[in-house]
């Protein structure tokens, strides 16, 4: 698949970019009823002329291998505007301008550790650097066609990520999850918070970012994510 691509190409996810960590999972999935029908269902609405993004279903999965996810942040599905989803939760490509959520998930940084930390995705609104170091951002469906929110959900993406989660909570080392909103939320059941570190929010919208009782907006989910994790190494 061309890295230039703006949109889905191809509906074969043995030709999407997955690091080698996460393949088996995959492999499993896409053998299984729920996979094997879901790969269908993408191949049909491709040919029928449909505009699928992300262009890389798998940009998360490729860029943080399970074995360096130190945080997850859980999206819902990809954005849904020509340009905008590069696989990544809430980040969007080079050049795009910034969507609300986004918006105030860079406002709430900024209030809450004073200072932009090392990663912080300058100019723009890729967030390619956080999924380098160790960020898994995470959408809970993966794929979405254009101007058509949800238009992939139940499709049987969720089960793909539900196991994507599970293994990460599964694991020995300890991980943040940054669960923000409802949807986000609901996954709480699938990890064990005696290992992790589970922080709950508002979803970062601006219908939601202030709203009690669970504001996002002075949440301090950065400063407690990096002061838990700081403790995990001492």
């Amino acid at each position: 698949m061309a890295a230039s691509a703006s949109q889905l190409e191809d509906s074969d996810p043995s030709t999407w970019p997955v690091a080698p960590g996460w393949r088996p999972l995959v492999d499993e999935f896409f053998a299984s009823a729920v996979g094997r029908k879901l790969q269908e269902f993408l191949k049909e609405r491709l040919s029928a002329g449909a505009v699928i993004f992300p262009p890389q279903p798998f940009r998360a999965l490729e860029l943080t291998p399970p074995e360096d996810v130190r945080v997850v942040i859980l999206g819902q599905d990809p954005y849904h505007g020509r340009g905008q989803a590069e696989g990544l939760a809430f980040s969007v490509a080079p050049g795009v301008a910034l969507p609300p959520s986004l918006r105030n998930i860079f406002k709430e940084l900024q209030r809450d550790l004073g200072t932009p930390p090392p990663a912080f995705p300058v100019p723009g609104g890729s967030l390619v650097k956080w999924a380098t170091h160790g960020v898994l951002l995470l959408n809970t469906c993966l794929t979405v066609e254009e101007g058509q929110a949800a238009s992939h959900a139940k499709q049987g993406w969720e089960v793909l990520t539900d196991a994507v989660i599970r293994h990460v909570a599964d694991g020995e080392k300890p991980v943040v999850f940054m669960l923000w909103g409802a949807h986000a939320q609901s996954k709480k059941t699938l990890i064990d918070e005696r290992l992790h570190k589970v922080l709950l929010s508002n979803h970062p919208s601006p219908l939601s970012a202030l709203r009690p009782p669970l504001p996002f907006i002075g949440s301090g989910h950065f400063g407690e994510a990096r002061r838990w994790r700081e403790r995990q190494k001492s």
